[in-house]
This record gives C-alpha cells, sequence and structure tokens, in this order.
C-alpha cells in the first residue's frame, strides 16, 4: 500500500542541484516536490561494503540530502570485486573515506558524515537516532539484529537486504509504520533462536554483479518512503535468485497477526525443500567404512589447499547441473567449506533419489578436528 512520505520538503532547491536532476523533476510521481523532499532527508546507511557501495551512490547521484555512513573497516584488495565505492588506490584506506569521495564527486550538496566505528548495541540508537530510515548493508545477522532492534526502539523505517553467493532476500521492516499498515520487523521473518550461524561471504562467495542489483533496491525503497511514492515493499518480502534470472515474492505477516484463510494462495509459489539430514565430522570415518561416498563440492582453487582423503570432487556449479549423474546407490557425504553450498548439493541430490547427506561444519570443522 502506498506511504505518505516521511519528510517535509526544503523550501527550493538551488539552481544546479534542479538542474542536476532534472530528469527527476520531469517523472510524474516523484517531480519536483519529490526531489524537494529527497534534498530534506537523512538517511543513515550502515556498511560501505558491498550492499552500502552501491546505495550510497544511488543515494548521492538521487540528491539526498544526507548520509550517514558507518563502517569501521579498511578497503582490502578482495572487496574491489563488488564493492564499487573503492578503488585500487583506497586499498588501506578506511572505506568511510570513500563514501565522502564518490558523494561530493555525484552530488555536492549531499552531506555524508562519515562515522568511523563499529555499530554496536551500546552506540546504536545514538548513531541512528537522527536519521529519517536507516539502509543495512552489514554482513552479520549479530550486526543486523542490533540494528533491527535499534531502529525498532526508535520507530524509524529500517530497508533491509542480504544477499550470499547468487541469491538475495529484500523487504522493508517498521515497528511503527503510518496508520493502517501493519508493523513488521525483523523477528517476523527470523524468530530469535533459529537463525543458527550463518556462513560469511567469504566462506561461500557473493556474486559482484548481485550486490548493485540489491544496493539499488534498497536504494529505491527509500526513495519510495522518503518521497510517498509506490508501494514499499513493508509486509512483503522480495527474493532475487541471479542465476535463473527470477525475482518473486512472499507476504511477511506480524507473527502475532491472525492467519485469514480467505486470503488467495501466492502465485507461483512451491513447497520449499526438505532439509537433508547432516552428520557430524566425529561421525564421518564411521560413514565411510559403512560404505559412504565423500563428495566435495567446493572450486578448483579450494581444494588445491587439501581434501578429505578419498574424497571425489566435483564443483557446486556441475552438480546443480547434472544431479542424476551423480545420484548413484550409495550414500553420500557431501562437505564444503562450512555447509551451505554442500546443502544445495544434497538437496538437488535427493531430489535424484540419492541418499545425500551433509558435513556438519565442512572443511573448516573437518581441520579443526
Amino acid at each position: 500500500m502506498p506511504l505518505p512520505p516521511l519528510v517535509e520538503p526544503v523550501a527550493a532547491l538551488s539552481a544546479d542541484e534542479a538542474a542536476r536532476t532534472a530528469r527527476h523533476l520531469v517523472l510524474a510521481d516523484l517531480g519536483e516536490i519529490g526531489q524537494r523532499r529527497l534534498r530534506a532527508a537523512h538517511v543513515a546507511v550502515l556498511g560501505a561494503g558491498g550492499l552500502g557501495s552501491p546505495v550510497v551512490l544511488a543515494l548521492a547521484a538521487a540528491g539526498v540530502g544526507t548520509l550517514t555512513v558507518i563502517d569501521d573497516d579498511d578497503v582490502e584488495l578482495s572487496n574491489l570485486q563488488r564493492q564499487v565505492l573503492h578503488r585500487l588506490a583506497d586499498v588501506g584506506a578506511p572505506k568511510v573515506d570513500s563514501a565522502v569521495r564518490a558523494a561530493a564527486d555525484l552530488s555536492p550538496e549531499t552531506t555524508v558524515r562519515a562515522v568511523r566505528e563499529r555499530l554496536t548495541a551500546e552506540n546504536a540508537e545514538e548513531l541512528l537516532a537522527d536519521a529519517d530510515l536507516v539502509i543495512d548493508g552489514s554482513d552479520t545477522f549479530e550486526t543486523r539484529s542490533v540494528v533491527a532492534a535499534a531502529t525498532e526502539r526508535l520507530g524509524i523505517p529500517l530497508v533491509w537486504g542480504v544477499v550470499q553467493e547468487f541469491a538475495a532476500q529484500v523487504t522493508v521492516f517498521w515497528s511503527r509504520p503510518p496508520a493502517g499498515a501493519a508493523p513488521v520487523v525483523l523477528s517476523d521473518l527470523y524468530p530469535p533462536g533459529q537463525v543458527g550461524e550463518l556462513p560469511t561471504c567469504a566462506a561461500v562467495g557473493v556474486l559482484g554483479a548481485l550486490c548493485l542489483q540489491v544496493g539499488s533496491v534498497l536504494a529505491m525503497e527509500a526513495i519510495k518512503l522518503v518521497a510517498g511514492i509506490g508501494e514499499p515493499l513493508l509486509g512483503r518480502v522480495l527474493l532475487i535468485d541471479a542465476l535463473r534470472g527470477k525475482m518473486s515474492e512472499v507476504p511477511l505477516r506480524p507473527a502475532s497477526a491472525p492467519v485469514e484463510s480467505t486470503a488467495p494462495a501466492p502465485e507461483n509459489t512451491t513447497a520449499p525443500a526438505p532439509e537433508p539430514p547432516h552428520v557430524a565430522v566425529a561421525a564421518l570415518d564411521a560413514e565411510i567404512v559403512a560404505g559412504a561416498v565423500v563428495l566435495d563440492v567446493r572450486e578448483d582453487s579450494e581444494v588445491a589447499g587439501g581434501m578429505i582423503p578419498g574424497a571425489r570432487h566435483v564443483p557446486l556449479a556441475q552438480v546443480l547441473s547434472d544431479p542424476a549423474a551423480l545420484a548413484g546407490p550409495e550414500r553420500i557425504v557431501v562437505v564444503c567449506a562450512v555447509g551451505a553450498r554442500a546443502r544445495r548439493a544434497a538437496i538437488a541430490l535427493r531430489t535424484e533419489g540419492a541418499d545425500a547427506v551433509v558435513l556438519t561444519g565442512g572443511m573448516s570443522e573437518w581441520n579443526a578436528r
């Protein structure tokens, strides 16, 4: 549903800003008043990495008046594959410095408040209190939980996204939305205690181009909320499957909301694949003695550093392209770095009738033992 704009517009745009944003001014839904609302807005962006980079670029280019960018990291060479704020010359420098430079190059009238510190439960409300909305581009669930809790207490909208490997989710949380809209918060999507330990992008990888796509969606959600146009993703989760070129959405209700039995079923939905069984590293020897095959689905560069003795190496993409070719009668113990890719491979193999299980903790756990 459409929501009222978050901010009152500034009185007028400067001549230079009006000329720079001329293509916005002729948009029927946004127009001059919407552009003046963007100029008045203060958006806090958590993280200047894979998602924060395109968000900062898009919002500065859009003419958002104030951006608070919070990140305590320095630029590393491996960041450049997806964190498009930064350049080779920035390696070793604070990430927030790139945000200041890039925004100034795009929109001299945008003020960037660079906060080079880690957001914690102790400082979150103080750092976010002046913002009209927050965009979370952080990379750990612990930090996302802290951000979500702070915005819930402050009552401001949280534009939230997560990307890993070739998939992404985007939604909007808001504990105190305008009248007529149901409040939706992070715990409605991920109930406390049910998330577990999630693999990092360093462990399972992330497609750089997908970060740009998701960052653009996050920025668009912020623009819609600020200007009061369109239908924000409050109460809906956008799902992006980059490999299949598909975008879909699922409804997200407050956990306490009653389920409406008369509501039509969502279109084009399928039942989620059942979770494959897991086996502990301590039980692996017994599995092998009993005839199980160990299937390592990591990439060539990863297995060069060592494999479980006797394991068969087939990269994940090859498994997913033809799981039937590997689905023999023997039990298959699938292993990757920490377990996320092994889970995908095991699901694909089980759909072909294979007795496939996941090695809990993957090579990380096996090496530790």
